[in-house]
């Protein structure tokens, strides 16, 4: 079970771990270990999180977001399984609290009437010198 909040917990049959062979240094090790972790969390299917909270997951996700609804997330970092496998999970566990913080309304609001007159002011100013370029006429 993976714990995001006091209220909020992930059961152990929403998450698939996968471990395949890593790339980079290692030597030897690399070639004989699986270490990287590839860890799917069945979202669309959680009773866990509420509908809001799934699709501003999905918006976070991005690309790593499948079309079944699973969350793919991959790490390689470290020579160690169980690191790798922890790191992960950490990793899963603040993207879900970065999709539970609902975001604030943007309230419209009107320009103020002076910064409206500066702003055409500056446009006219602007316009009275760009008016004195051109063709210079000698008669």
């Amino acid at each position: 079970m993976l714990y995001i909040t006091d209220k909020i917990s992930i059961q152990d049959w929403e998450l698939t771990e996968q471990f395949i062979r890593a790339s980079g240094p290692g030597g030897q090790n690399v070639n004989k270990v699986s270490t990287a972790v590839e860890l799917r969390f069945e979202a669309e299917r959680s009773p866990a999180l509420s509908p809001a909270v799934k699709n501003r997951l999905r918006k976070l996700a991005g690309r790593r977001w499948t079309k079944e609804g699973a969350l793919i997330l991959f790490c390689d970092e470290t020579r160690s399984q169980i690191r790798n496998r922890d790191l992960v999970r950490e990793r899963l566990a603040e993207l879900i609290r970065q999709a539970l913080v609902a975001p604030k309304r943007r309230i419209a609001t009107k320009p103020t009437r002076g910064s409206v007159q500066r702003r055409l002011t500056a446009k006219k100013q602007r316009s009275d010198l760009k008016s004195t370029r051109g063709k210079f006429n000698d008669d």
